[in-house]
């Protein structure tokens, strides 16, 4: 019987003893994650500084059969897990992170770009894209001004009195054609912006019909379309007038085909 003494078993230490797999292109590389316990620490140990370096470096992990993201994540101590590796190897991986095949190569530990450097990178960014907005932004004005209504030149005769009077009437909802304006022109005056009627009942009791619609003056002053002369005579202000008139009392120009 051997004698008696103190052979006390060394305890194992669960994180004593950690190592990460590198794959260095077939060769399996053991990096310690966590130093030796002082009993099992050697003299030519990885100083921690060595040690803080290997853990924080980037790696690259070559998929085996049967890993996933997860899988890998957990096993390399992933701060993130999976999503974090996905994201580091989003390029790598493609649009779904559940399909990864052997021989994958998975960048661990990728290190996020230095602050100043983002700043730098999302100020230049916003500078190209005020510099590239600015010529659309000009080119947008000018389309606006180029698409600005220009005023319209009316011919200075029936016909051009009749178009203007015909865009004054749509900006105020007046309804009308040119057909019936200029049928029931044709009738009361042959148009003539000057004819006066002073042998009917109108003139009689002091108020000739005047203008191209021979509109009397009562009703030129109850009817008249702000915008439009206040002369009787005046062709658009004849017509706008008459039109207005018209419209209250037969539903528009186009329904008068006869004295009214």
């Amino acid at each position: 019987m051997p004698a008696k003494g103190k052979h006390r078993r060394a305890k194992n230490n669960p994180l004593a003893r950690r190592f990460v797999a590198v794959s260095t292109g077939g060769a399996a590389l053991a990096l310690p994650v966590f130093g030796a316990t002082a009993a099992e620490a050697a003299p030519n140990a990885v100083p921690s500084a060595a040690v803080e370096r290997a853990v924080t470096s980037p790696v690259t992990y070559s998929v085996v059969a049967g890993d996933t993201l997860s899988k890998i994540a957990r096993v390399h101590e992933v701060a993130g897990g999976w999503k974090k590796l996905y994201e580091d190897n989003r390029k790598a991986v493609g649009d779904n992170p559940s399909l990864i095949h052997p021989g994958l190569k998975l960048t661990i530990g990728a290190k996020p770009k230095p602050k100043t450097e983002a700043k730098t990178a999302a100020k230049t960014t916003a500078k190209a894209k005020a510099v590239s907005a600015a010529p659309a932004e000009r080119a947008d004005r000018s389309t606006r001004t180029s698409l600005a209504p220009k005023p319209v030149a009316y011919a200075n005769n029936l016909d051009g009195w009749i178009k203007e009077a015909l865009a004054i009437m749509a900006e105020r909802g007046i309804p009308g054609t040119y057909e019936g304006i200029h049928r029931n022109i044709m009738r009361e005056s042959s148009g003539n912006p000057l004819a006066i009627n002073n042998w009917d009942s109108n003139a009689a009791a002091g108020t000739p019909s005047k203008g191209l619609l021979q509109v009397i003056d009562p009703t030129f002053r109850a009817y008249h379309v702000p915008g439009t002369s206040t002369d009787p005579y005046d062709p658009v202000a004849n017509i706008t007038a008459a039109c207005n008139y018209a419209a209250a009392r037969y539903g528009s120009i186009d329904n008068v085909n006869g004295p009214y």
